[in-house]
């Protein structure tokens, strides 16, 4: 027999819905009742719309409000405060006592709505170490805040696929390095990795190099030409192999991402994408930086002898250390404080 019903809401990103995916598989296993609430715009829908785990879907059509000049601004806070207003009658029609919000802009609508109907309590996880625009404003509102950057956070661990505990080893050397730049690819992680390519592949060091779809052919051609026998591919499914395969690796620095390093003791050379909001890749990596658990470059100030000094450090202790930065029961351990908050 299904328990009370829970929403979940949130996306538009991968980030944003690693960590919906997440709660939703723990409060299904649990036997509760999932409520999604997302956007028709963004990633949502291929990520939800088919999932039998969810008992009811609903996907509004929510744009954000960053970024958009005046009129943009006025129009998108109107369609917000609409779509709140569907979400307090989807509240009442379902008794929601409790919704779980993973920000986004997807998450706007049903988070205000939380606020505004009346024996409903909000549960916020942040991912970034610098707060969104929208949480930023609900969290005053919110019953509980979980960060893994934040002091005040009860659970400090992120929501990370299992299977990327389950896969982990420690690195005692490098024979693989991998260049992840992200499904849509990264040209200057792209870049770079060319740039090293020869001498890595003097070193006798194997390459594995996530390019992306936009920019695959290129890379490839490049890789032809320098006569270098590196695994490049645009999109996998099997990410969790290539990093398992990995014994280093070059990536932005999203949250879901650097987490999921440091979950399978993978030792990570982070380049920040330069033009996240706040700068927060920057500052996620920062944090582990400060306690020497990654090597951390801007764009911009892109160095190769740095490369190469960090693949000659000690990555035994690193991997080693990167084993107890995070631990594998974050979402179970949320959902406990969640659930039994009356």
């Amino acid at each position: 027999m299904k328990k009370d019903n829970i929403v979940v809401t949130g996306g538009g990103t991968g980030g944003h819905l690693k960590v919906a995916d997440s709660f939703i598989e723990e409060l299904n296993n649990r036997g509760y009742n999932v409520i999604y609430i997302g956007s028709s715009n963004g990633q949502d829908k291929a990520w939800f719309e088919e999932d039998n785990r969810i008992s009811q879907k609903f996907f509004l059509d929510t744009k954000g409000v960053v970024n958009k000049k005046f009129l943009g601004k006025i129009f998108s806070l109107l369609n917000i405060f609409s779509k709140t207003l569907q979400c307090i009658k989807i509240y009442y029609k379902f008794n929601v006592k409790k919704v779980i919000s993973v920000g986004g802009y997807s998450a706007a609508a049903a988070t205000f709505a939380s606020i505004l109907k009346p024996n409903c309590k909000l549960y916020i996880h942040e991912q970034n170490s610098k707060m969104g625009k929208l949480n930023e404003v609900t969290s005053k509102f919110a019953s509980k805040l979980f960060s893994s950057f934040s002091e005040e956070s009860m659970i400090k661990d992120y929501p990370v696929s299992k299977e990327f505990f389950d896969k982990a080893r420690v690195r005692t050397e490098i024979k693989t390095v991998a260049f992840f730049g992200g499904s849509q690819g990264a040209i200057a992680i792209n870049d770079f990795a060319l740039k090293v390519a020869p001498k890595l592949n003097s070193l006798g060091i194997k390459i594995i190099h996530q390019a992306g779809k936009n920019d695959y052919e290129r890379v490839k051609a490049q890789y032809d030409k320098l006569n270098i026998n590196a695994d490049v591919f645009g999109f996998t499914k099997d990410f969790l192999l290539k990093v398992q395969e990995a014994d280093f690796a070059v990536s932005r620095a999203g949250a879901s991402t650097l987490w999921e390093m440091c979950a399978n003791c993978l030792p990570s050379f982070f380049i920040p994408y330069p033009y996240a909001a706040k700068d927060h890749q920057f500052y996620n990596a920062k944090v582990l930086k400060e306690k020497g658990l990654c090597f951390l470059q801007r764009e911009s100030n892109l160095d190769e002898e740095e490369f190469f000094k960090a693949i000659n450090c000690d990555i035994k202790n690193i991997s080693t250390n990167l084993k107890n930065s995070i631990k594998p029961d974050a979402v179970s351990k949320i959902l406990d404080i969640v659930l039994h908050d009356k």
